[in-house]
């Protein structure tokens, strides 16, 4: 709880700082001083009274000064564009998080900050944000909260884009529905492409760290320190914190649950289709980051750290996204990660903590594995060939295809597995195995429904997107039957009617209040059961090890498919 005051000048104040006002001070202390600033703490009851006040009139006062908010419905309070950290602009530019700047009065917490910088990739982003900036460290906080003492539980989610897209205020993230159900939900924007992710000698040697990079990762970090500090305010209880995510964003908590200074700053985590604990996945070391960042540089005519700085954002943002242009994301930097994740978790050493995680049923289609290439067995073994050499017999074995039919789904079950499900597989069975908290895995397997006949000429995209059919040729989509990646974030945070694409059934929506209910019950008590909903028992328990709960309409929990699959793929992953 943040006890407030008002100064002799209008600002606002609590004791510490007129203590240090007075401790400032040129005319010193005497019995007097002493006995003004004792005639001050009794007011504390009042001050408790008037922040509760404030928080049903959408006020609330933050470490950095006093917020207004706004209504949203069911009396849940939502204040949009809150700064968690200093822009970073200028020489902020690819340094590590640094604090938010005070302010005095009130600040409008009304409309979304804006969004990362970003080209525009992906075709089902739909970001709310007025505008696009380097200055984009802002979170969004909706509490049910009627006064500052309650100490809900807490959601923050980190959204998923690749690292190079997204952003908090996407209405599939939207905190509304999450805090209908008595949960503080907080998104968080974080840095994003060659702005949250370059490595660079003189980076590395002005961090004081000896490493660089990972700056959206950082930004993550300072968030969730921002929620710890700032969270009681808002009536969420710091010690109920748990952090989610999907795709990148799901990544980033397994990169969290890995890295020593985000303990202790959450007790739950949530994954959504990704890891980093994967050969594919996992950070790039810092001495090929760093030579990826000069040369990079060099490609733009800077040949030093402060000639890159002095460069415009939108010429930045232009080069990077160029074809041939370098890939920036995690870095095995040696200070926020100063370990891979996968070594992390095989020794234990992660975050102890309960874990959901899961992945969809769908996640790509074939032609991440064939390209345009027809799925027929041949096709099927000439790829799995080329990509697995000595190893593609026992491949083919275990993804096997006596048809040209068979070789649609082998060829789907590979692709999928290839691109995020091994990944979140691994991360799930180490945790599991080391952590001694429970773990619940599920399979996310409803098809979105049509495409709402108003869209047009709209096709939906291989991975969840959507595509007009004026856009360049793709490979056409072949028949989906189960859950395309991302598909469960709108039924994963109760927001399937602000997504307005698809022609949602109350099928639809039944899976969706399942599945909520499910994070909700995770969210509060760490533990996803609860009354009138299919028991999930963790994928670790001694009495039903090796189960996953299959998400869809008839809703059931199974012994673990394909593990045999995924033990194999492990073993061509080292």
């Amino acid at each position: 709880m943040h006890t407030f005051f008002f100064d002799n000048e209008g600002c606002i104040s609590n004791p510490c700082h007129i203590l240090a006002k007075l401790l400032c001070s040129s005319k010193g202390w005497g019995l007097s001083s002493l006995l003004l600033l004792g005639s001050l703490w009794p007011a504390r009851a009042n001050a408790q009274t008037s922040t509760t006040a404030n928080l049903r009139q959408h006020r609330v006062l933050v470490a950095s000064g006093l917020l207004e908010g706004e209504a949203g419905t069911a009396g849940i309070h939502v204040f949009k564009g809150v700064p968690f950290a200093a822009p970073p602009v200028g020489e902020l530019r690819w340094r590590a998080p640094q604090p938010a700047a005070t302010w005095t009065g009130v600040r409008p917490a009304r409309a979304f900050g804006p969004k990362p910088m970003q080209l525009p990739v992906y075709g089902d982003m739909n970001s709310r944000a007025a505008n696009m900036a380097e200055d984009c460290l802002y979170l969004n906080v909706w509490t049910p909260a009627r006064t500052s003492r309650e100490r809900l539980p807490v959601l923050v989610y980190f959204y998923g884009g690749g690292y190079v897209a997204g952003d908090g205020s996407e209405p599939r993230y939207d905190g509304e529905s999450m805090a209908r159900r008595g949960i503080v939900t907080v998104t968080v924007n974080y840095r994003l492409g060659v702005f949250g992710f370059l490595a660079h000698p003189e980076l590395t040697q002005e961090s004081g760290t000896q490493g660089s990079g990972n700056y959206g990762l950082l930004d993550q970090q300072a968030a969730l320190r921002w929620v710890q500090q700032n969270i009681a305010a808002f009536g969420g209880d710091p010690a109920r914190v748990t952090i989610g995510g999907e795709s990148a964003g799901s990544v980033s908590v397994s990169a969290q649950m890995a890295a020593p200074g985000s303990k202790g700053l959450f007790v739950r985590a949530i994954g959504e289709s990704g890891s980093m604990l994967s050969q594919a996945r996992s950070p790039e070391p810092l001495p090929d980051a760093e030579r990826k960042g000069v040369a990079f540089g060099s490609s733009l005519g800077a040949a030093s750290l402060a000639a890159l700085r002095a460069l415009p954002a939108p010429e930045l943002l232009q080069v990077a996204g160029q074809a041939g242009a370098p890939r920036f994301g995690p870095v095995l930097d040696g200070s926020f990660l100063p370990q891979s994740p996968a070594a992390v978790f095989t020794a234990g050493k992660q975050a102890l903590v309960p874990l959901l995680v899961g992945w969809n049923s769908q996640e790509v289609t074939y032609h991440s594995l064939l390209g345009t290439d027809p799925p027929t067995v041949a096709n099927l073994q000439r790829a799995v060939q080329h990509l697995y050499g000595p190893q593609a017999a026992e491949i083919l074995r275990l993804y096997p295809a006596a048809t040209d039919a068979e070789a649609e789904q082998a060829a789907t079950d590979l692709a999928c597995d290839r691109f995020t499900v091994y990944s979140t597989w691994k991360w799930a069975d180490l945790h599991a195995q080391t952590s001694g908290q429970p773990v619940y895995r599920y399979i996310f397997a409803r098809p979105r429904p049509a495409l709402v006949a108003e869209l047009g000429d709209v096709r939906p995209g291989l991975a969840g997107g959507l595509l007009k059919n004026t856009e360049a040729p793709t490979p056409a989509p072949s028949p989906v039957r189960g859950a395309v990646h991302a598909a469960e974030i709108e039924y994963a945070l109760g927001n399937l009617a602000t997504n307005k694409a698809f022609a949602w059934e109350k099928a639809d929506y039944q899976v969706a209040e399942q599945f909520q209910a499910y994070l909700a019950n995770f969210i509060k008590t760490g533990n996803p059961g609860g009354r009138r909903l299919p028991a999930w028992p963790a994928a670790n328990d001694s009495r039903h090890g090796g189960q996953v709960l299959h998400l869809d309409v008839t809703t059931r929990a199974e012994p673990e498919p394909h593990r045999e699959r995924y033990l194999f793929l492990d073993q061509v992953n080292r």
